[in-house]
């Protein structure tokens, strides 16, 4: 198991697109081209955005963002479109990349990372707690969880 900072690794920035447009077809795809793009030489620590590989095969992704579409711009960082291929499901590989994301926003002094999401009883088994509910563009809600770094 092996993860891959594309900030890091920036050769597998094309992969990083096509792998987040085909697992989040609902986002715009210009959305994940011009962040990923973007991240490689980002003057801030923010936004970081990782693959995870299994065996030369990449089987799951995620961000560490400032902002991920939500009505709460006072909270960030934010682990955002975290997935995990159907067939590699209930591994705990998704605690990999959550434990990754954790690790960075530790280290780039946050001492919260927050999500917003429609699942409920995924991410409390990791340790984040809800919050409240958060508001995004497109007239729906999410709601919003966070854990403590320490």
């Amino acid at each position: 198991m092996k993860i891959l900072s594309i900030r890091e690794n920036p050769k597998y920035k094309e992969v990083a697109i096509h792998y987040f447009q085909q697992r989040w077809k609902s986002v715009w795809p210009i959305i994940y081209e011009d962040c990923i793009t973007h991240c490689i030489h980002a003057r801030n620590d923010l936004p970081q955005w990782y693959l995870l590989e299994k065996e030369e095969t990449i089987i799951g992704g995620a961000g560490l963002i400032t902002n991920d579409f939500i009505s709460r711009g006072d909270l960030y960082p934010w682990l955002s479109a975290l997935f995990i291929d159907e067939k590699e499901r209930g591994n705990a590989y998704g605690v990999v990349l959550m434990n990754k994301a954790k690790q960075d926003a530790k280290k780039f002094g946050y001492d919260y990372l927050y999500l917003c999401t429609q699942h409920i009883g995924y991410y409390e088994k990791y340790g984040f707690e809800y919050i409240g509910q958060g508001y995004h563009p497109w007239q729906e809600a999410s709601r919003i969880y966070q854990i403590q770094l320490k």
